[in-house]
């Protein structure tokens, strides 16, 4: 890249505001300070906005409450003036097969990673339609592509936010506002963390989720931010209804058995 378009990139956001759910943490955290290193104002919406870091603006937020959402949002409008971005990141997990979790689980994480998307998109739409770069990604899985064993209903979840993305980038591509969204592989998370240190033998189970990406490595929640900014970003201006995976390569690789690559 010249210095040009390296300097672009940089300042790409500037004079853009941008929202971004569960952002006081992980993926939502990440692309929250990528965002605004690369210009942007930034409103983080998080159960826990005390975490969130200065300079990014902490607002509380459930996103299973439409009150809490549309008070959230419209705090967030005022403070930055306007919404350009809106990242759909918050999501909770659920683990087990399709016998495994009770129906208020099931109604708890479809209430959160599917619904709180449209509670929170609906509240920032007319922030977006009187936007001149009118944005939204929302961060789904691959567990939206690959069948993962014991993950039935989170995949179920990321299954319908894939279908839902693409369903609102046809509802509002001619409003001028683009809708993508990232799938990304096992992440390094606070989340993925508290995962392995609950299983029974930790350094075996990472190197299970190592392993089944064919970098032999777990993703950074910054290399998912730095997709999700680019979807964001002017740059992508002519990008929408599309699926970006971030996974090492786990859902269109299939390697031949061998030692990880040295990266």
């Amino acid at each position: 890249m010249t210095g040009e378009r390296q300097g672009a990139a940089r300042g790409e956001f500037t004079g853009l505001a941008a929202v971004v759910t569960g952002g006081a943490s992980g993926i939502g955290l990440a692309t929250a300070g990528l965002l605004a290193a690369r210009g942007a104002r930034v409103a983080c919406l998080d159960l826990h906005p005390e975490q969130v870091p200065a300079p990014l603006l902490g607002l509380a937020a459930d996103v299973t409450d439409d009150g809490s959402v549309r008070a959230a949002v419209a705090s967030a409008a005022e403070a930055l003036g306007g919404i350009d971005v809106l990242v759909n990141n918050a999501g909770i997990g659920a683990r087990g097969t399709v016998e495994s979790n009770p129906d208020d689980e099931w109604h708890r994480v479809f209430d959160v990673n599917v619904v709180g998307i449209a509670r929170v998109t609906r509240a920032a739409l007319p922030h977006l339609r009187a936007s001149a770069h009118a944005a939204i990604v929302n961060t789904c899985s691959i567990a939206a592509w690959a069948g993962l064993p014991d993950r039935a209903l989170y995949s179920a979840t990321k299954g319908a936010v894939q279908s839902l993305t693409l369903a609102m980038a046809a509802d509002h591509v001619r409003e001028g506002i683009r809708v993508n969204c990232v799938n990304p592989g096992t992440v390094d998370t606070p989340w993925v963390r508290r995962l392995l240190a609950a299983a029974e033998d930790p350094e075996a189970e990472l190197a299970a989720l190592q392993a089944r990406q064919p970098t032999g490595r777990l993703v950074g929640a910054e290399e998912v931010a730095a997709a999700i900014a680019y979807l964001a970003g002017p740059l992508a201006g002519a990008t929408t209804g599309t699926v970006l995976g971030v996974d090492g390569g786990m859902h269109g690789l299939r390697l031949r058995p061998g030692p990880p690559p040295p990266i």
